[in-house]
């Protein structure tokens, strides 16, 4: 038995009470279902600046009423204190999902991006502090990796920030360090690697690139690729993700808090190749791709040509094993998106 399956276990044997912020987001509302599927007592605090109502309600219909009565939801903005004063009002962990997401986004907006990725996450940290909650984690990002040459990717080595997102995803893992020095406060920061799966937004200038793909390709619509197609990225599927938020809550061996981790599968995939798997997973469903081609364009401002992850430190000190490999997550994703984007 893993170990996420052993704490899973414990957990529905001795439920505990869960923040979870950015809860209708991507991230956030699969950290909900997970966390309301195993008996668990979830806050929930959101915007919807990026999060959506129908995620929520599409966790509500998974879950089942009886177990959705162990959800409260508290529509606020982690820019106020105290909002998330409220939210963190009697919780045990914190899973800080809330963020600005997008390199682009950052690049042309850079004080929202500021406002909510420090002011916000530093409002989370004094606010959970303050409720003294048993462990703050934190969606950190491999964007403070930079211009850092090599791979994979460790922790203990970065380079230079090549976005204002970055730069505010690494404030928000030097704040971890200050605040577990000054006051002893449990934090773990989890370096997502390009997270994607069921309820992940299609729509929007900022979208992610394979939800952005398949529903251009389910509508007949013209794929764009930055740069040659060569540039790779070590994509991670959901659940993925959603076991290192639990595993990094709950597990309380030696040296395991104040850390930050790689949260990814360690495989590099190429934009080429990528396309590829999702228009050989969506052909024999929709066969007007048979012609599709993929256009090419400059590259985009900000992007890291190649990333992957080492992932032995959240395998060692976490237990972390991931479920799913690249080709097994896109799979799942593809069904998803086939019965929930319109065409």
């Amino acid at each position: 038995m893993t170990q996420y399956k052993k704490i899973l276990g414990q957990l529905n044997v001795h439920p505990e009470k869960w923040l979870v912020t950015g809860v209708a987001g991507f991230i956030g509302s699969n950290l909900l279902e997970t966390l309301l599927k195993n008996n668990q007592e979830v806050i929930g605090l959101d915007n919807f600046s990026t999060g959506h109502q129908h995620n929520l309600d599409q966790v509500k219909a998974i879950v089942g009423e009886e177990k959705w009565k162990s959800f409260n939801f508290i529509k606020g903005d982690i820019r106020n204190i105290d909002d998330c004063k409220k939210a963190c009002e009697s919780v045990a962990y914190v899973l800080h999902q809330a963020a600005l997401g997008s390199v682009p986004r950052s690049i042309n907006d850079p004080i929202t991006t500021n406002e909510s990725n420090i002011t916000g996450y530093l409002n989370m940290l004094v606010a959970a502090r303050d409720a003294k909650v048993k462990r703050f984690v934190y969606a950190a990002s491999s964007s403070t990796y930079g211009d850092h040459p090599d791979l994979p990717k460790v922790e203990d080595k970065i380079g230079n920030p090549l976005s204002p997102y970055a730069v505010t995803k690494y404030v928000n893992e030097l704040y971890a360090q200050v605040f577990a020095r000054a006051y002893g406060f449990n934090t773990i920061g989890l370096r997502y690697f390009n997270v994607f799966g069921q309820r992940q937004d299609p729509n929007g200038a900022y979208a992610a690139v394979i939800p952005k793909w398949v529903s251009a390709m389910i509508n007949n619509e013209s794929i764009y690729i930055n740069g040659d197609g060569e540039t790779s990225r070590d994509f991670c599927y959901i659940d993925n993700a959603v076991q290192a938020n639990i595993l990094a809550a709950i597990v309380e061996s030696e040296d395991v808090a104040n850390n930050v981790y790689n949260v990814a599968v360690g495989d590099r995939t190429s934009l080429n190749e990528l396309y590829n798997n999702i228009h050989a997973g969506l052909l024999p469903k929709l066969s007007y791709l048979e012609e599709a081609k993929p256009i090419y364009r400059d590259f985009r401002e900000g992007d890291v040509r190649h990333s992957l992850a080492d992932i032995s430190k959240a395998r060692n000190l976490l237990g972390y094993e991931p479920s799913h490999r690249v080709g097994e997550g896109i799979n799942v994703a593809l069904d998803w998106y086939v019965n929930n984007i319109s065409q």
